[in-house]
Parts: structure tokens; C-alpha cells; sequence
């Protein structure tokens, strides 16, 4: 998908309060900036933000940080937000940094319709590959634990092997989330569009 430049797009970034700049500083510590223990989740691409919104807003004694890596797109997820929510925070980064972001202090990882990277060759850098798991093991508090939403059916299969093969457990999967009816579900920009055309949804809730 070809992104569209937003103008100034980093310098509403840099003067936005809630976007953490020196965020590597904070590791092992991210309790600080948010002054509370209450448990941490992140998502690893929020895209333009619907989703971390909505969780923020609806679960206020969770901690919630969403991490995007492109500007053009990380400056949509800020415009929506009027005043600053105190449970929220973005992060511009790539993914493949996480270990240096974060140490033993993450409950719950969400990753959302995440870059299917079709290609044989390109399994790596799927978010649900064992060179992703494996950076994500250092991340957790306690228990790993993973949801994972997605339209994309070989992604999907290729998360479930992948997360089989690593050690995890399926807390909970279904193959169309919204004709089973989940009432906690708070939807992403892309799959409220896959919604309306009627297209399934995939999701998977794992742990170990």
C-alpha cells in the first residue's frame, strides 16, 4: 500500500505532548510516564489509531501505547485526539527495535492487521514470525500474551503454525469475528472498511 504524504507531518509529531520522543530511555521504567502500575499494553502498528483510542477510552485503569512507524501515518492517529487521554501514549518506531524499548513490563501485545508480506522470502519480517516472538519474549511482565487480528487468510494460517511451533497456547480463534459476535471488540480503521464489504475476520488469542 503506497502512503500518502501529510505535510509537516513531523512537526506535528515532535510538538505533540503525548508522542514519546527518547522513548529507548525509558526502559524498564515505562511505569514512570505513565505515574501508576496498572498493567501495559501496546500495539505493535496502530496505523491512524482507532483501535488504541477506543481501548484507552474504555479501559482507563490500562496502560496503552500504540507504535507506528510511519509519520504520514501516526499524524492521523494524533489529529483524532482533542485532549490528551492520561492512559495513552504513541511511539514512532520500527518494530525491530522493541527490545530496546521495553523490558519485562508489557502485558499484552496487539497486533492489527499487520503487513502480510506475501512473499516466501519476506516471512521474516511478518510480526508473527519466530524472529519476531523471539524479540518479543524479553517484553512480557509475566504470562506472553497475543491477540492478533487480520483479514489476510494465509497470514493468518501462517500466525497459527507460527505460534504453535513457538511454544504458545490458543486462549481463543475465530475465523469471522464479527458473525460470532464478540461484544468487547474494539475495531481498527481497516477492519470496520473490511466490515462493511462483508469480508471475514480473523483473530487469535494466544499465550504461554
Amino acid at each position: 500500500m503506497r502512503l500518502r504524504h501529510v505535510k509537516d507531518a513531523d512537526v506535528v509529531i515532535n510538538n505533540c505532548s503525548f508522542v514519546i520522543k527518547d522513548y529507548k530511555s525509558n526502559i524498564g521504567n515505562w511505569y514512570k510516564v505513565f505515574g501508576n502500575h496498572h498493567p501495559i499494553h501496546i500495539e505493535i502498528g496502530m496505523g491512524k489509531g482507532d483501535f488504541i483510542i477506543g481501548m484507552a477510552l474504555k479501559y482507563p485503569n490500562i496502560n496503552f501505547i500504540g507504535i507506528e512507524k510511519f509519520d504520514s501515518v501516526m499524524v492521523r492517529a494524533i489529529q483524532k485526539i482533542d485532549i490528551p487521554i492520561p492512559n495513552l501514549r504513541y511511539i514512532r518506531m520500527d518494530a525491530k527495535e522493541i527490545e530496546e524499548v521495553f523490558a519485562k513490563e508489557i502485558d499484552t501485545i496487539y497486533l492489527n492487521f499487520s503487513d502480510p508480506w506475501p512473499k516466501r522470502r519476506h516471512a521474516f519480517r511478518r510480526l508473527t514470525s519466530v524472529d519476531f516472538l523471539k524479540r518479543y519474549d524479553g517484553l512480557f511482565k509475566d504470562k506472553c500474551h497475543i491477540v492478533q487480528k487480520t483479514d489476510n487468510k494465509d497470514l493468518f494460517a501462517f500466525s497459527i503454525k507460527s505460534f504453535n511451533n513457538y511454544g504458545y497456547i490458543i486462549d481463543d480463534l475465530t475465523l469471522d469475528l464479527q458473525q460470532n459476535n464478540y461484544p468487547d471488540n474494539v475495531e481498527t480503521e481497516y477492519e470496520k472498511r473490511f466490515k462493511n464489504k462483508g469480508n471475514p475476520i480473523y483473530m487469535i488469542k494466544v499465550c504461554k
